[in-house]
């Protein structure tokens, strides 16, 4: 009996931490720093929704949307993989884009998951226009205020031409944005292609894509990352590559592997700072 008890102990603390790792989201604040921010942004707060995988926090997604609405945004950038491919969901995915439009402007670009779910252009797509989230397919456009402006830009994933390299795609990506000299936000799903967004100039890109490793191993980081492989350099965090910051979100869901562990679903709160 008493060996009995203890097993259903265990699994119950195991059950509990799976539980925990899986659903309880926390908020990670960083701050970019730029002499080329306008004096009118200093202090605005971009939140940043990465891989969500139909991943469910709460009725409607409400644990999700209350933090996203504690953060306070000025903009909101959801970085990819807003669905899974394998488990597709879109009624699920889009209960938490209706509450985020409720917030801010929502800006989006699309993953890998978008593109190989192979429902894109007839359900996605128009699905997030009709709620008036900017889908930013290799485009750019400009966020004013008080009379100054920076730029906000989007790039389509690579997994859309696969006859072409990575870097290639994303090269051609960036130049078919058509992007001016003004201080300039990237969306785009992969962080592996930082010495291709800092090549190209640009000041801050916001990446998903690697889930924070997946499996963190305390004191050493994430165990394995799509385009990264076993034991990622970037998994979470801002990194820097000669003038180009790129931060980098742990995303919410999973896809794959079905479970988070050391690996706190996460949104990301940037604040853009002048120097």
């Amino acid at each position: 009996m008493k060996k009995l008890i203890a097993l259903i102990f265990v699994a119950l603390l195991v059950l509990g931490f799976a539980w925990v790792n899986n659903n309880w989201i926390v908020t990670t604040e960083y701050s970019v720093q730029s002499d080329k921010v306008p004096d009118a942004f200093a202090g605005k707060r971009i939140v940043q929704v990465s891989d969500l995988h139909n991943a469910e926090f709460g009725d409607q997604q409400q644990s999700l949307l209350d933090k996203v609405e504690a953060a306070n945004p000025d903009a909101i950038f959801i970085t990819g993989d807003l669905i899974d491919s394998d488990r597709y969901d879109l009624e699920r995915s889009l209960a938490a884009v209706d509450g985020l439009v409720e917030m801010s402007e929502v800006y989006y670009v699309i993953g890998n998951h978008e593109v190989s779910s192979n429902r894109l252009d007839d359900e996605i797509v128009p699905a997030l226009e009709e709620r008036g989230v900017e889908v930013l397919r290799n485009r750019s456009l400009m966020w004013e205020q008080d009379g100054e402006a920076i730029q906000i830009a989007g790039i389509d994933d690579p997994l859309m031409d696969i006859y072409l390299h990575e870097e290639e795609f994303t090269r051609n990506s960036i130049a078919e944005a058509g992007l001016n000299d003004a201080f300039t936000l990237l969306l785009a799903h992969r962080p592996e292609q930082l010495e291709t967004y800092a090549s190209e100039g640009i000041d801050v890109v916001f990446a998903g894509h690697a889930h924070g490793g997946q499996i963190r191993i305390p004191g050493l980081g994430g165990l394995i990352a799509p385009g990264q492989g076993w034991f990622p350099s970037m998994t979470e965090g801002v990194f820097e590559s000669g003038d180009t910051q790129l931060v980098l979100s742990r995303g919410l869901g999973n896809s794959g592997f079905p479970l988070r562990v050391f690996n706190l679903p996460e949104v990301v709160v940037v604040t853009l700072e002048n120097e």
